[in-house]
């Protein structure tokens, strides 16, 4: 996703109606973030987000009903979705992987202080992660998470339909590295790695880089 035109969009999600308020009462008050609506639910997500059309969503995760994983699943399979940034109270967390694994744009705890949590949002919303792959390899680590040969096979077939210098991009991607600092490492223009990173998405049918992050990790696992 492109930096918005104006305000960023941004729907919250969660179950608790305390939070959902404290959320608005920080959120609301920042010139360049507008909220569009709410839910504590996540079966009212899919027609809030084609009423309103939000940049982000903050998507709690267990809600009665439709859970935020689900809701989550759902709004990635949709032509031009939403980013999804997750909400746990959790570092390593099953459910937290499964939400990487669907597309999401990363989580936050929700003991996040408010300045790192506005600026999460504009990360976000500029298509930036808010997710290290070192916080990726720790959630690995400690989630148990069969299937891990399957995995690993798979993102090795699916990294070998890449080009040498878009693995070479690839791999820098997993490494945690910036647009700059893979501009550095490999010679590039930061145009030129955007364009890389933006044809690995396409051809591996990827959402974001944080699906690259877990797909280089599982290819070396």
């Amino acid at each position: 996703m492109t930096t918005p035109e104006g305000p960023i969009r941004l729907l919250i999600v969660d179950d608790d109606a305390m939070v959902r308020a404290g959320l608005s009462m920080i959120l609301g008050a920042v010139a360049d973030i507008e909220i569009v609506a709410e839910a504590g639910d996540g079966a009212e997500v899919p027609p809030l987000v084609a009423a309103h059309r939000p940049d982000v969503v903050l998507m709690d995760i267990r809600m009665p009903g439709i859970d935020g994983l689900t809701a989550t699943e759902t709004l990635r399979r949709t032509s031009a979705p939403p980013e999804v940034v997750v909400l746990t109270t959790f570092h390593a967390d099953a459910q937290v992987l499964r939400a990487l694994r669907a597309g999401a744009a990363g989580f936050l705890l929700k003991d996040i202080a408010p300045g790192d949590l506005v600026q999460a949002i504009r990360r976000v919303a500029e298509g930036e992660p808010i997710l290290s792959p070192a916080v990726t390899r720790q959630l690995i680590a400690h989630v148990s998470d069969g299937g891990a040969d399957d995995r690993a096979q798979r993102a090795r077939r699916l990294l070998s339909r890449l080009s040498e210098r878009e693995r070479e991009v690839a791999m820098a991607v997993g490494r945690g590295r910036s647009n700059a600092e893979i501009g550095q490492e490999l010679f590039m223009s930061v145009p030129t790695v955007k364009a890389h990173v933006s044809r690995i998405l396409t051809k591996l049918d990827l959402n974001n880089r944080v699906q690259v992050a877990l797909l280089v990790y599982d290819a070396a696992s």
